[in-house]
């Protein structure tokens, strides 16, 4: 698997890219997590790192989203720099970029251009993503478009809210991948997609078109029109996970999950510490579906003195560690009102109904499924998360709910045979 996918890779993506891939995000994300870890051991806090959602708008309307997609809400280049900014000189080199569609900002190339010396996750819907667009992002070399396919063309045209949407979609990936750009696909699995996704014919396919990796996520019915009957299933949530742990040993394209250690127990990036999360208005949130916030990135303090002192983020950490390994809004949406209500935090919604979507939501179960653990097969993989990507000890009172929470499980499964 690792030599195919290296030689594929080597062959087919700009030397550039690969460079500030390598340089970027690899030996200096590594960095970043190390002086994550002595921070928290020093008792101190920023995480390694930042989600910076940088515009509302979207061209697509898809099922279960959480963003005002109608706003025009565009984060302010000058304060998302000193962010940036403020990060790097912490060690930080590694950002994900979303939306809304992150191609609408029209000042995406200057926060690029900015910054040559980090990486950036770009997470785009791929329609606005034309051959020159390409060209420009190669020429940069220090970002990654990751594109969200959400099944094939029916199933993308019902999800996503609009007609050929995966047409369109193709057409970016492949001005990307012609453009010699480190190229992923991110897929939001859910009821109606994850037969066909879920898949080695569909990941042979995207080896196929020259993808380069693939991120796999469960779908969370949030936001102002939630669509629970596409929520995932106990049994479809272990076989994502048996899936990739396989898919990840044998083919030659890499697979990103971000809700696993090595020895396949489930963790949160938001409750670990090693990320955060901040609005197209600014707002610092704990995660991109967590929409409630006491600070702001305008705060002159800086980003990371406002995150490091932050009580409200502090408590959300501790509060969400102490109660499960998944998604606390999935699970326990009561204890997210209870510490919102607690620090006073604003709805950072334009629409303003983020406590009743809380309200609505019906508890289920996440990625934490005690019991049905399956440990990393490769030893890339393995190695990279035991070292760089784990739970840096955030779960240590959650024990004692683990083997209650295992017999519950155990008995809806069971129910379900």
């Amino acid at each position: 698997m690792l030599p195919a996918l290296v030689y594929r890779t080597v062959r087919s993506a700009d030397p550039k890219c690969l460079w500030k891939f390598a340089w970027n995000f690899g030996l200096k994300g590594m960095i970043s997590v190390e002086k994550f870890k002595r921070r928290l051991k020093r008792g101190e806090y920023f995480p390694a790192f930042l989600h910076l959602s940088i515009i509302n708008t979207c061209n697509l309307r898809c099922q279960g989203c959480w963003v005002d997609v109608t706003a025009r809400d565009a984060i302010d280049v000058d304060a998302l720099n000193r962010v940036i900014t403020d990060a790097k000189r912490h060690g930080n080199a590694f950002f994900g970029i979303l939306g809304g569609e992150p191609f609408l900002h029209p000042e995406l190339f200057t926060i690029l251009e900015a910054h040559p010396e980090c990486y950036f996750q770009i997470f785009t819907n791929g329609q606005a993503i034309t051959p020159q667009v390409a060209e420009r992002l190669r020429r940069l070399g220090n970002a990654t478009p990751l594109i969200s396919i959400e099944g094939r063309e029916v199933v993308s045209d019902e999800r996503r809210g609009r007609k050929d949407v995966f047409a369109r979609t193709l057409r970016g990936l492949e001005a990307c991948v012609e453009a010699g750009l480190l190229t992923g696909v991110a897929t939001s699995l859910c009821r109606s997609n994850i037969d066909d996704l879920l898949t080695e014919d569909w990941l042979r396919e995207l080896i196929r078109r020259g993808v380069h990796y693939a991120w796999f996520h469960g779908y969370r019915p949030v936001g102002p029109q939630p669509n629970f009957d596409l929520a995932l299933t106990p049994e479809q949530l272990v076989r994502i996970r048996r899936f990739v742990t396989d898919a990840r040993a044998r083919l030659p394209i890499a697979i990103v999950d971000a809700y696993y250690d090595h020895d396949g127990r489930a963790l949160c990036p938001m409750s670990t510490g090693i990320s955060h999360h901040v609005s197209p208005r600014g707002d610092i949130e704990p995660c991109p579906i967590l929409q409630f916030a006491v600070e702001d990135i305008r705060d002159p303090r800086g980003v990371v003195e406002t995150m490091r002192t932050s009580t409200f983020l502090k408590d959300f950490r501790e509060l969400s560690a102490r109660h499960t390994r998944g998604c606390v809004v999935l699970e326990r949406p009561d204890l997210v009102k209870d510490i919102v209500r607690k620090h006073g935090a604003r709805d950072t919604t334009v629409r303003g109904t983020a406590m009743a979507e809380l309200d609505a939501i019906t508890p289920r179960y996440s990625q934490w499924l005690p019991g049905e653990e399956v440990p990393e097969k490769h030893w890339m993989y393995r190695l990279a998360k035991k070292y760089w990507f784990h739970d840096f000890g955030a779960y240590r009172d959650v024990a004692h709910d683990a083997e209650d929470r295992a017999r519950r499980l155990r008995a809806v499964l069971a129910t379900r045979e």
